[in-house]
């Protein structure tokens, strides 16, 4: 069971184990070259991951609920290769209102990169005089990574105003994004519950009884907390 980072989900190390006869589950990824594969293994042979484009289409109604009146978002996207990112921006511009403007930084997921990214971007002077009225982000790390680079403001004045925004993020993990929602680090997030333990039991049950499971299974996603379905 692998989660790959990169670009490619690894289709060569997927061929090595499916020519020694070991089962390949990829996590919470698009990887095209499992079709070819399942035609020819003996061994299970599929994917399980989070509906991205669902949740980037939920941070797309959090946006409008959070700002009825339209306005600017800074948008944290995680790496340009990553199908996640791209399918989590494509559903946000889905249900993002049209009086809603988005300004894209790119991190790479942790909440290092993402401070990095604000911290670099608060540099340059057209950030200075930016109305931005939400940060959002797309998972919790970043929006907390952002939240550090406004905090390491000099300036008191900027800082504040910074901070009285609304973060957004997205994974929603108990202790983690719905904690900070709870805390008000956060504004809202969205709840992607775990795919590992569905995909382990499909493995499991697979194995055990010959069947092939799906190529493909999506886990749903929920808004935390709670915003009207449009």
């Amino acid at each position: 069971m692998v989660e790959p980072v990169g670009g490619t989900a690894m289709p060569q190390v997927a061929q090595a184990a499916m020519t020694a006869q070991i089962a390949w589950v990829v996590l919470n990824r698009e990887a095209a070259y499992l079709s070819e594969l399942r035609k020819s293994s003996r061994v299970p042979v599929f994917s399980v991951t989070a509906d991205h484009q669902e949740i980037g289409r939920i941070q797309g109604r959090q946006f409008a609920a959070l700002l009825p009146g339209g306005g600017n978002i800074l948008y944290i996207q995680g790496p340009s290769d990553a199908t996640a990112a791209q399918q989590r921006t494509s559903g946000m511009l889905m249900t993002k209102p049209d009086n809603i403007e988005i300004k894209t930084l790119k991190a790479r997921w942790t909440e290092a990169s993402a401070q990095q990214a604000v911290t670099s971007w608060l540099q340059l002077s057209t950030s200075r005089n930016a109305q931005i009225h939400l940060i959002g982000c797309q998972n919790d790390l970043m929006a907390m990574g952002a939240r550090k680079a406004f905090q390491q403001l000099t300036n008191m004045d900027e800082r504040d105003r910074w901070m009285k925004l609304p973060f957004t993020g997205c994974d929603g993990l108990p202790k983690g994004g719905q904690e900070w929602v709870r805390k008000g680090l956060l504004a809202a997030t969205v709840i992607v519950p775990a795919n590992s333990k569905p995909a382990l039991e499909l493995l499991v049950s697979a194995l055990k009884t010959g069947t092939t499971p799906p190529e493909r299974t999506v886990i749903s996603a929920l808004p935390f907390p709670p915003v009207p379905q449009n």
